[in-house]
């Protein structure tokens, strides 16, 4: 009976986070998947890009783009890095008419959720970053989909800035594919970024804002307590992520 007890505990929790999943139009989808669906790996952290930029190497701030799901995790785990100095969530990989949130949620528009990152080069690398963001911030595996949210607007993707950007994130994808580090072929899209599309402010710091929303709750905290486990010398503060 207890065991019994403690599996509807969950159903409930899982299902209630599917329900207040990032994007309302998959919440039919997320609730059939939500027994399944489990939060993020606390496994080691993945090997380092053996190409990367020297720290330094540039001037002033430099900025990054990352698609992987819904936007309010993906920003939180970057928010916590040493370095960083600010995490945007917003839309990438479509056009400016079609960039907010109703319009992105349909599926139809091209664009990814995305977090912008901008970061002092001199104290994180975008080798970091990456390593960061295939350790603990998704799943790159996932074809259109991360976790409960199903949709090509909750692809894998790294939009990069420049040349040098380009030769980092296409090098450890293959990388990390030759090392077969998550047994399935990693799936990320690699694309040039035309442009960057800031989201609504209700999205912005959605995590801080909202610690114990049951989707932040099952699908978003254990990844920044994987974040604190694997690179905790990267981590801002250790002690705020498992609060």
């Amino acid at each position: 009976m207890h065991t019994h007890r403690i599996r509807i505990a969950i159903l409930t929790l899982t299902a209630l986070a599917a329900a207040s999943a990032c994007s309302p139009g998959q919440a039919g989808a997320a609730a059939a998947n939500a027994a399944t669906d489990q939060p993020a790996s606390l496994a080691p952290a993945i090997q380092a890009p053996k190409l990367d930029i020297p720290l330094a190497a540039q001037s002033g701030d430099a900025t990054a783009v990352f698609a992987g799901g819904c936007f309010w995790g993906v920003e939180a785990v970057f928010e916590q890095l040493k370095g960083v100095k600010h995490a945007e969530s917003g839309y990438a990989g479509g056009s400016a008419m079609d960039a907010d949130y109703e319009r992105v949620s349909s599926g139809d528009t091209r664009h990814a959720e995305s977090v912008r990152v901008v970061y002092d080069p001199s104290r994180i690398s975008y080798g970091q970053l990456l390593r960061v963001f295939f350790s603990v911030a998704h799943d790159p595996t996932q074809l259109n989909r991360q976790g409960p949210d199903v949709g090509p607007q909750y692809r894998s993707a790294l939009f990069f800035k420049d040349t040098e950007q380009e030769k980092v994130a296409k090098a450890y994808v293959a990388q990390l594919d030759a090392a077969g580090i998550f047994g399935k072929p990693i799936v990320t899209e690699l694309k040039s970024l035309k442009r960057f599309y800031p989201a609504e402010a209700h999205h912005q710091d959605y995590m801080r804002k909202n610690p114990n929303q049951p989707y932040i709750v099952y699908h978003d905290r254990p990844k920044l307590i994987a974040l604190e486990r694997q690179f905790p010398e990267l981590v801002k503060g250790a002690a705020q992520a498992t609060r």
